[in-house]
């Protein structure tokens, strides 16, 4: 089969959702909406537990967090999908595909890792409230959500460098609407065992152990609310969980059906289809789950909202 050296010129062909060209109006719309919804949602989020003094608690300060990497992690993919509808080409760099698959594994690590650390932030509340001020204090938060950042960013390294030593293929079409790294792996036609040593590596380091410390956290939980003996202390306690609980449920319970379907069966299309609920449809709903489910975000969001549109009124007053 004949080989192209992956330093030269070439690039990738991503074929994205469809062919139908009466469906890419459809489809330009509908990921542009999810996308607007995605960042608006989140930013809000953002803005409420930064101007809300009540919500300077480390709960919200990793809530935050978790909304800067959900904006990160759609951006990474769905403005260039968007770029490629509109002008009608489906080209992407070697350089960009790279770089796209850099990015994207920095926020999946980072809300691997957020997770992890907002379900020992709720571990600690739950199991051992007295001391949760101490435990969890301010100084304390900051080193976890940079040391998460950090690790993320480290952590994508080995992927990315690793891809540099490959040679591709002439045929470079990736049956996917971004540089998804298996789909990038089968297009190699040189050895790619070290690169998939190198993936389940930081699969089980990034993925596996967070994973773990949130089910160990979440068993220490569950054991101290049966322990509680009135009904509205049990109610009280899960729902300071609740909402955690339900985006971990949704962000690995897609993430695995994006692996399980690669696995039992060979079509692509059905692992593109899986991607889309945990690259746009997981981060469009963390703040509708937040915010629904909490009522201190709700009066910070209205609080935010109120603040807005007198300020928008300015600015048109100022236009005429």
């Amino acid at each position: 089969m004949e080989t192209e050296n992956q330093t030269g010129a070439g690039n990738f062909i991503l074929l994205g959702f469809t062919d139908d060209p009466d469906m890419q109006f459809l489809l330009f719309g509908l990921l542009l909406s999810m996308y607007l919804v995605t960042v608006l949602g989140n930013l809000l989020i953002i803005l409420a537990t930064i101007s809300d003094s009540h919500l300077h608690t480390p709960m919200y300060f990793f809530l935050s967090n978790l909304s800067v990497a959900d904006i990160g992690f759609t951006s990474t993919t769905i403005p260039n999908a968007l770029r490629n509808i509109q002008t009608q080409s489906r080209v992407i760099t070697f350089a960009g595909c790279i770089s796209q698959i850099c990015f994207f594994f920095v926020f999946a690590c980072q809300d691997n890792l957020l997770l992890a650390v907002m379900a020992y932030d709720r571990f600690v509340a739950i199991c051992h409230p007295l001391h949760y001020v101490v435990m969890m204090n301010p100084r304390l938060c900051q080193l976890m959500a940079l040391g998460s950042w950090l690790i993320s960013i480290l952590g994508s390294l080995p992927d990315t460098l690793t891809i540099l030593r490959l040679s591709f293929c002439t045929n470079r079409e990736i049956p996917h609407f971004f540089c998804d790294l298996p789909e990038v792996l089968k297009l190699a036609c040189s050895d790619t065992l070290i690169n998939n040593i190198v993936v389940y590596s930081v699969a089980i380091f990034l993925g596996v152990f967070p994973l773990t410390g949130i089910l160990f956290s979440y068993s220490q939980i569950f054991s101290s609310i049966l322990r509680i003996s009135s009904d509205r202390g049990k109610y009280k306690a899960f729902s300071t969980c609740g909402s955690h609980l339900l985006v971990v449920s949704l962000f690995y319970g897609t993430s695995f059906g994006v692996y399980f379907s690669s696995v039992a069966t060979l079509s692509s299309r059905m692992s593109l289809m899986a991607s889309v609920m945990y690259t746009m449809v997981t981060p469009m709903l963390n703040p509708f789950i937040y915010s629904l489910r909490n009522r201190d975000i709700k009066v910070a969001l209205v609080t935010v909202l109120r603040k807005m549109v007198p300020l928008s009124k300015r600015f048109d007053s100022c236009l005429s």
